[in-house]
């Protein structure tokens, strides 16, 4: 069964759920006891194509962000950030995506996601990870919430013009010294691969072009070849 059929059949199961009977509920639960919170426009989309990617049953539910549901009540008791992705479990909830990918690497070491037993080649993913998350996913985050860092309007602006020049440096090192191919680490698949391909997804929208990267967007064609891009595009879809 392919990563896309295995996800349409668990939104088939849970349409149903209300006529079944009361023990295959309680079946469905224990089974579909991962929940991602994620949004269409977001970067849940990684934590959501790891999930795919880690062969884990689970449950995914979009938030409306033009409704601001992730800044409504009953959301803020899951995440108080109000952000996605949230990853909730049986032990509580997991959020930042470094984290998630992280969590789900270790729950799932048999599948695309299992991490090295080398501890250098592991730091070497978390820290190409973190600098997705502390540096590009925040270059791209001052075009449309610049209000996170300042109230100045002409302060906003000027973060938002730059975002062309920030984020074509990161790429730019991306590029050069961090993407070794196929996948960002070698012949080796990684929770880094869909967290550069959701990067650079962005990379049109914040004015950098594409095309001058080729190593990053022969990654992102790569990544859209796979099953487990293929289910999270149907799910938004």
């Amino acid at each position: 069964m392919s990563v896309l059929q295995r996800s349409l059949q668990g939104v088939i199961v849970l349409s149903v759920n209300q006529i079944i009977s009361s023990a295959a509920s309680e079946f469905i639960e224990i089974t579909m006891s991962i929940t991602l919170y994620t949004a269409p426009v977001s970067i849940g989309w990684v934590s959501h194509i790891a999930l795919e990617e880690s062969g884990l049953p689970y449950k995914a539910i979009a938030l409306d962000f033009s409704k601001q549901e992730q800044a409504g009540g009953e959301y803020l008791k899951i995440n108080a950030k109000a952000r996605v992705p949230s990853l909730v479990v049986e032990e509580g909830v997991i959020t930042e995506t470094p984290a998630i990918l992280t969590y789900l690497a270790q729950i799932a070491p048999d599948s695309p996601l299992g991490l090295p037993n080398d501890p250098f080649q592991e730091a070497t993913i978390n820290a190409f990870n973190c600098y997705l998350c502390s540096t590009v996913h925040v270059a791209h985050a001052h075009k449309m919430r610049g209000h996170r860092w300042v109230d100045d309007e002409a302060a906003k602006k000027a973060m938002t013009d730059n975002v062309p020049k920030t984020m074509g440096l990161a790429m730019d090192l991306v590029e050069r010294d961090m993407l070794k191919g196929p996948w960002v680490h070698g012949d080796r698949f990684s929770t880094s691969d869909p967290y550069l391909y959701r990067m650079s997804t962005w990379m049109e929208s914040d004015g950098v072009d594409v095309n001058n990267y080729p190593k990053v967007l022969a990654h992102r064609n790569a990544m859209d070849e796979r099953a487990s891009v293929q289910a999270v595009k149907a799910f938004f879809a």
